[in-house]
């Protein structure tokens, strides 16, 4: 029987375990595996093979029930997930249900979430720009928060190392404030953007560029995305679907299927990861505690090294659910710092505008991008009332009308000739928020979710410093696009939108160069607990204004790199 026993731990020992599948669990798969080790990847979510478990992605409009909409039934049962830009009736099976997965809202948060191989990987939006040296410098230079323990610098190369892989369009624009890339071609920009960024150029002498987005888009595949399987970018903006040609980055159709042809790594769907098992005799951490999502049963699986890629808020879960006699508030939290600092990106507010030019001229099919302004506010100096600032999308688009009361012949050359309007602009603003010890998350003494583990309790909120920002984006945009020509500019905000539905939660595990200060060192160890890796949005020391998941992936990459390394020498 003990000889059973210990077959049951062999079988259950691995050289490395990540916790999770999404962008940043993807690429821990990728390079542990790829260096040779041994790799247990857990997901808490079910099985999603590339392709085939993309239900919906061939359907045409009218085959959906309702034709695309979300059904008033869905809506009344999800309200959180519900408010998502990207879930549409095409795309609900790969959002979470609100009643499956519940946590308490100290104050109104949308916490969206993925549950299932590939996580936020299918979900997201794809926008993906190096953030700058200015970004790293940011609370040093303004003194709120703590300093980043790395530079700009010490993440170049593995900025352009996940960028050759992933496949990353855009132009090189030679901006400090956006620094450039290996870069896949561009997508093209509209009449009406050109003209915007010309006027720009022209009114403010470069300082305020617009150029096209940067995305996770295959414009031109080369031999290392053809050799994952991918195909070029068929433009069919379809992508919340799961895109089958691979058109766009995800774990799915990249990382995690180049990891598994090493033949060193298991794949765990539908295992709710507990904690973090910490041995005190070794002085680290020895594997995890896994409930099974259908049978409840819990079953512990070892390594020496782990990574801790849970996607942002339920990092922090899973370390303040690891408690121990060593450390009775969760792990790594000898400066109770675990789960405050959590911040985000402020997308409250948007504006719109026309444009009565460029009557002769429209769009042709359909672009997955669009255009984007970087931030251009308290850059080199501090010059507003305000702490740090913003960058926003910018897209365009010229709609028809159709008159549709005729009948018969009439109605089908109607149809045939749809009517013009002006052009239309609108912009989104993405603000960097500021992070504060108030704005954190808990576990809940009480509530527990269906695996028993505690319910996360949420307390985020907006901050005045955010609203000053969204006064200035108001004013600036106005006046940027009054230079240019525009009429009818409306400003949109909703004070009452929670904080979340950015998804661009990060912090609560933050890095730092002092372990009285921050919970990770610069390789992204726990400062108290070295052979625990921390590489998704929990990590994040500030915000910037740029998308943040192209840095969650050179973080992870350089982390693995470092990981190996030290395990080699013996040091974890």
């Amino acid at each position: 029987m003990s000889f059973l026993t210990i077959d049951s731990i062999k079988d259950r020992t691995f050289d490395a375990i990540v916790v999770g599948s999404g962008i940043s669990g993807g690429w821990a798969a990728k390079e542990l595996t790829g260096k040779g080790l041994r790799t247990l990847v857990l997901e808490r979510g079910r099985d999603v093979k590339h392709i085939t478990d993309y239900p919906t992605t061939l359907m045409q409009p009218w085959e959906f029930a309702h034709l695309g909409q979300l059904s008033k039934e869905y809506i009344e049962a999800n309200p959180v997930a519900s408010r998502c830009y990207a879930n549409r009736e095409d795309a609900t099976h790969f959002f979470v249900q609100d009643a499956e997965h519940p946590y308490v809202q100290e104050k109104p948060f949308d916490w969206i979430r993925g549950y299932h191989v590939g996580g936020k990987s299918l979900m997201w939006a794809r926008g993906t720009q190096r953030w700058s040296e200015y970004d790293f410098e940011g609370p040093a230079r303004d003194g709120f928060a703590v300093d980043w323990p790395i530079r700009y610098a010490d993440l170049a190369p593995w900025y352009s190392y996940v960028e050759k892989f992933a496949g990353i369009s855009g132009n090189k624009d030679g901006l400090s404030v956006l620094p450039d890339g290996e870069f896949l071609p561009p997508h093209e920009q509209s009449c009406v953007e050109k003209h915007f960024s010309d006027q720009m150029a022209k009114q403010y002498k470069g300082t305020r560029p617009v150029i096209i987005g940067r995305c996770a888009h295959l414009t031109k595949p080369q031999p290392i995305h053809y050799q994952q399987g991918r195909a070029q970018c068929q433009n069919r903006s379809l992508c919340q679907r799961g895109c089958p040609y691979g058109g766009y980055f995800s774990s799915n159709s990249s990382t995690l299927p180049w990891a598994a042809k090493t033949g060193k790594m298991t794949l765990r769907p539908d295992s709710v990861v507990h904690s973090i098992i910490y041995d005190e005799k070794l002085g680290k951490a020895s594997g995890v505690r896994v409930v099974d999502a259908h049978t409840k049963q819990m079953t512990e699986y070892y390594a020496k090294i782990i990574f801790l890629n849970a996607a942002c808020l339920n990092t922090n879960l899973v370390l303040l659910n690891s408690k121990s006699n060593r450390f009775p508030s969760g792990l790594g939290n000898d400066n109770g710092l675990l789960g405050k600092y959590v911040a985000f990106h402020n997308f409250r507010t948007t504006i719109s505008a026309e444009h009565e030019g460029f009557q002769d001229s429209t769009t042709a099919g359909i672009r997955p991008n669009g255009s984007y302004i970087p931030r251009f506010r308290n850059v080199l100096k501090q010059e507003t009332d305000f702490l740090r600032g913003y960058a926003a999308g910018f897209g365009s688009s010229r709609p028809t009308s159709v008159d549709t009361s005729a009948m018969g012949e009439d109605l089908k050359s109607s149809l045939m000739q749809p009517k013009y309007g002006n052009w239309r602009v609108s912009s989104h603003m993405m603000g960097e928020t500021i992070p504060k010890e108030s704005n954190y998350v808990a576990l809940d003494s009480v509530l527990t979710d269906a695996w028993g583990i505690p319910q996360l309790k949420i307390s985020v909120a907006y901050d005045d410093n955010d609203e000053k920002m969204i006064a200035d984006f108001h004013e600036q945009m106005t006046e940027m696009l009054t230079v240019s020509g525009f009429t009818n500019i409306r400003t949109h905000d909703k004070p009452d939108k929670a904080p979340g539905l950015d998804i661009h939660e990060m912090g609560g595990v933050r890095m730092g160069k002092d372990p009285k200060t921050s919970m990770l060192n610069k390789w992204n160890q726990l400062h108290n607990c070295k052979n625990v890796f921390v590489t998704d949005g929990a990590c994040m020391t500030s915000t910037s204004t740029q998308n943040p998941s192209l840095t969650f992936m050179a973080i992870t990459a350089r982390a693995a790199d470092h990981a190996v390394k030290e395990m080699k020498r013996g040091m974890l």
